[in-house]
């Protein structure tokens, strides 16, 4: 059987309302279909999440956490599942551009000195409107980021204590060891609404403080 190159890790948690879209945008790559795999993982949604990925059952592996463990946790899940040699993240309310697994995986390929690779993305609101265009330098996000799974792994995964800036940590700790280069292409969309969890500022600020004692405020605000 011919394992997949890339690995999209999509973690959920009550996405009935994105993930059909989310889904559909990675079944639509240029990237051929048997060189990727779609791993979600549903962490104890309450809603219709279940039912919504069951319409696409027969295309992706859904895992289904028997305990809510959180994003860290469920995406730790997730990479320890996958078959391919890279691995990206996809949030369930977001979307990508059909060029954005054979962009980035083609440069991996490419260029084997080299780690992680990240695109550029579009800030998008809930009419999938273009609200602005971010430099996935400037304004890093946790997702849109192409990683080698063995370095993921070196590194210790994600910390499963970070309820939040989970991404932040990660990529702390695989700076230290390995490079994150860019490509200027906006193939991610990252979709701002109501729901999004950094729009819970308390979390945002008990979690980065959480980060700064654990890393020092010149690590965090490099």
């Amino acid at each position: 059987m011919k394992l997949p190159l890339v690995s999209v890790l999509i973690p959920v948690y009550n996405e009935e309302t994105y993930i059909g879209r989310c889904i559909r945008s990675i079944f639509n790559q240029t990237l051929p279909r048997d060189e990727y795999e779609v791993i979600v993982v549903n962490d104890g949604s309450d809603d219709r999440t279940k039912y919504a990925l069951s319409l696409f059952a027969d295309d992706i592996h859904i895992i289904e956490n028997p305990k809510q463990l959180g994003l860290p946790g469920s995406l730790n899940v997730g990479v320890k599942s996958a078959k391919g040699q890279f691995i990206v993240r996809l949030d369930g309310d977001d979307y990508v551009s059909a060029e954005y697994l054979n962009v980035l995986s083609m440069y991996l390929r490419m260029n084997k000195h080299m780690d992680a690779v990240a695109c550029d993305y579009y800030l998008v609101d809930d009419n999938e409107a273009v609200l602005a265009r971010r430099d996935c330098m400037q304004d890093p996000l946790g997702c849109g980021v192409m990683f080698r799974v063995d370095q993921l792994i070196d590194i210790g995964l994600y910390d499963d204590s970070f309820l939040a800036h989970e991404d932040r940590d990660l990529r702390i700790r695989f700076l230290k060891k390995y490079k994150i280069n860019r490509i200027e292409l906006p193939l991610y969309r990252y979709r701002r609404h109501k729901e999004n969890m950094t729009n819970d500022e308390d979390n945002m600020k008990k979690y980065e403080s959480i980060l700064i004692e654990k890393h020092g405020l010149d690590a965090v605000w490099k």
